[in-house]
């Protein structure tokens, strides 16, 4: 089946919605469909270029660059792909652009719109309105069931059926056929002790001060945090050295591809998250988020501290994970002691972890995604 996908993401870059634009698409082709991508920033023009970037391990499918002026909005980009997309004839136009889902209804191609944040702005919500009351078969995807119940109570017009909720996934071959945690601690050059992770940017709400308070209470293990771009990672390495922690490292951005063997070389893995997240483009996603590193750390079969924040719970629970209130501290403390402690506990979470992984791969989710239009 033919698919069109499209997205305003930079290919390739660090964010988060550009590693999951790819792999939206990689479940899509993992299903033998034949997908094609068109984004407005595309810095090369070779599909394998991406493969260690991204991880990718499925056949090559193919990428296109289109205009995107600035002053412009995105209408330029959105009105080109859908003169592409018709050339193509797709059975499915899949987005997370709404003027392209809003477009693609009126010239009457069915289409999946995925929703990762709240309409915002005037010809955000009208945009939306249109969308979803067109006659053109659609499906709105949203990543959690907050965010879909907050949707759906802003346009009480949006049809039930209309709607499905898949949040993110993991690439679940990408943990097999792994080192044991030892020799993975020795090729990823980490001390001899119990190591303490995190991945992920380090922007506001994503709980790298907290990280540090940690680091500074247990100065016997030692702490790691993959990800982050270079001035992110180069402020923090200095405030560590100012706070004098030798037990703290902050690699800065690792390849999709290379995170598997850094977490196999984790004892355990947080999710800090504070009261509000920010993203790349600002806002706050706390209430409504579906991080992809929790799916990540679930795949790697390793035990999980979160911060207690309702929308973690549609995936995660107390035999997972252990949670603790956002921000503070002392209850971080106690349940960072407790499991470092509890080794019976830690193969407990780890083992849970790793099972309820085998729900969440992103083959099997593009695969729901496409039945539901059937």
């Amino acid at each position: 089946m033919k698919i069109a996908v499209s997205s305003t993401s930079k290919i390739p870059s660090e964010t988060a919605n550009s590693i999951q634009v790819l792999m939206v698409c990689q479940g899509m082709v993992q299903n033998g469909h034949d997908v094609r991508l068109w984004v407005p920033h595309l810095k090369v023009n070779r599909f394998e270029a991406l493969r260690s970037h991204y991880g990718l391990t499925c056949r090559a499918f193919k990428l296109y660059e289109l205009p995107s002026l600035k002053f412009l909005h995105r209408i330029d980009f959105s009105i080109l792909t859908i003169l592409r997309t018709f050339f193509f004839n797709p059975a499915y136009e899949y987005t997370w652009n709404i003027q392209i889902a809003a477009l693609s209804a009126w010239a009457g191609c069915s289409s999946i719109f995925e929703a990762h944040d709240l309409p915002s702005g005037k010809w955000g919500i009208r945009w939306f309105r249109y969308y979803i009351q067109s006659s053109t078969p659609k499906k709105v995807v949203f990543i959690s069931h907050e965010l879909k119940r907050r949707v759906c109570q802003m346009f009480p017009e949006l049809k039930e059926t209309d709607c499905l909720v898949a949040p993110n996934g993991v690439n679940l071959e990408d943990y097999q056929n792994l080192p044991n945690i030892a020799d993975a601690k020795k090729q990823m050059d980490f001390p001899d002790k119990l190591v303490v992770s995190c991945c992920g940017h380090l922007y506001a709400g994503r709980g790298t001060d907290l990280f540090l308070e940690l680091a500074k209470r247990f100065p016997d293990v030692s702490f790691c945090w993959f990800g982050g771009n270079a001035e992110e990672t180069g402020s923090y390495r200095e405030k560590a050295r100012e706070i004098g922690l030798g037990n703290v490292f902050f690699t800065g951005f690792i390849p999709k591809s290379e995170l598997p063997l850094a977490l196999a070389a984790s004892d355990i893995v947080l999710m800090p998250y504070g009261k509000e997240i920010s993203g790349s483009s600002g806002g706050n996603s706390a209430a409504i988020c579906s991080p992809m590193k929790m799916f990540e750390y679930l795949a790697a079969g390793k035990p999980i501290i979160s911060s207690d924040l309702p929308v973690i719970h549609e995936v995660l629970n107390s035999d997972t994970a252990l949670f603790c209130e956002p921000e503070n501290l002392e209850s971080w403390a106690t349940g960072l002691k407790r499991l470092l402690e509890d080794a019976s506990l830690r193969e407990s979470l780890a083992s849970a972890a790793l099972e309820e992984s085998k729900k969440y791969s992103w083959k099997q989710r593009q695969e729901n995604i496409l039945d539901s239009m059937k």
